[in-house]
């Protein structure tokens, strides 16, 4: 009798997978933001950058958060006259593109010279900035700490640490900020694989979901996977208060961190979507592909539906050599609750190729609406 029991339920469970399988995924309309573009798109100064994190500051203003940056001039749709630093920061203000401003700070050498806008305090390498938080206790920001391999201008470079920057004063302009720097504990670096955390930050209610990846390298291709820790906000710098996702459990050992979805990048944005009544992660798959994806699901932990195809780079048709990557959402854009502004970057493989076309490395933006209900 018991034997049938079990029979019985695999088969409703079975049954109920199947079902769940073939849930519809919404029905989306994607259009391009050439208004939000040119708010990137500049001749002079700032001219291009990867990463294009965002975070909100206030009803009205956005930080932006960039890894390396070309600074400099545009001349003939070339960069000349042009350097390129390991990251900046912007502040917008405004949400319509065609009221809005963006003001964009860097920072400088011991030599007077253009530099990045935050270095490593243990003076090793240098940091891209990833995605951070605004709390009562001042902005968090997560630095991931890379050291070069090889010379430039290849694509030798290796994940080494994570920090957690801290704001105390973020009311004032980022070249007036008092940044601390925490090197966070959790994390796996080696040839082998990475682990790391800081790829999203989502805020719901008293808590801090902090999103990060896990991989395996298998002949030499890295595949990513999505592991979840989660904290109090009150707690974030008290890395002995984070927990990590563990079938259904939070555990204290990030080693036990579970694989929540395959085919992730290292940079990824975790929303909540308000038509749909899910949160949305949105990403490229496997990293670098011209199919920008989401997935669906009911809690920030999952269980994530199936990728859904959002959106395919037309940069990548432009020549051979120029991939897309950085995918991520910025729902603090957002206006209404059916949709999402969504950035990539598309890149070259040659970098001279990239130093040479203007149009390339900087963030683009596609509006994406979407109708129905998300499996």
């Amino acid at each position: 009798m018991r034997f049938k029991k079990q029979i019985a339920k695999s088969i409703c469970l079975f049954f109920l997978l199947l079902v769940i399988g073939c849930v519809a995924q919404p029905a989306v309309r994607v259009e391009v933001l050439p208004g939000f573009d040119a708010l990137f798109d500049n001749r002079k100064g700032w001219t291009g950058a990867d990463g294009a994190y965002s975070l909100p500051l206030s009803d009205d203003s956005t930080l932006w958060l960039f890894g390396d940056t070309w600074l400099g001039d545009i001349r003939g749709g070339e960069h000349v006259n042009a350097t390129i630093v390991n990251n900046t920061v912007a502040i917008q203000h405004g949400l319509s593109p065609s009221k809005a401003s963006v003001k964009f700070y860097s920072g400088r050498t011991l030599a007077g010279k253009p530099g990045a806008f935050i270095r490593p305090a243990d003076g090793r390498g240098w940091f891209w900035i990833y995605h951070g938080v605004l709390t009562r206790h001042g902005l968090y920001l997560f630095l991931v700490q890379i050291e070069r391999t090889e010379k430039p201008p290849g694509f030798g470079f290796k994940i080494i640490g994570t920090w957690l920057g801290h704001v105390a004063n973020p009311e004032d302009r980022p070249d007036h900020w008092h940044i601390g720097q925490h090197r966070i504990p959790w994390g796996n670096f080696s040839s082998s694989a990475d682990t790391l955390f800081g790829s999203w930050v989502l805020k719901q209610g008293p808590w801090l979901y902090i999103y990060g990846t896990t991989e395996d390298v298998v002949g030499g291709f890295h595949h990513k996977y999505m592991i979840l820790a989660r904290v109090d906000e009150n707690s974030l710098s008290k890395f002995d208060q984070w927990r990590f996702y563990v079938k259904g459990n939070w555990s204290p050992d990030f080693t036990k961190a579970e694989r929540l979805c395959a085919g992730m990048a290292n940079e990824y944005s975790v929303s909540f979507l308000p038509s749909l009544g899910k949160f949305i992660v949105v990403y490229n798959e496997n990293g670098s592909s011209r199919n920008i994806a989401a997935r669906f699901a009911s809690h920030p932990w999952g269980p994530w539906s199936q990728p859904l195809d959002l959106y395919q780079c037309p940069e990548m048709n432009m020549n051979e050599g120029v991939f897309c990557y950085a995918a991520k959402g910025h729902p603090e854009l957002s206006l209404t609750a059916d949709e999402l502004i969504i950035t990539y970057v598309a890149n070259s493989s040659d970098f001279y190729k990239m130093a040479a076309d203007a149009r390339l490395y900087r963030p683009r933006f596609i509006r994406v609406r979407f109708k129905g209900t998300g499996n």
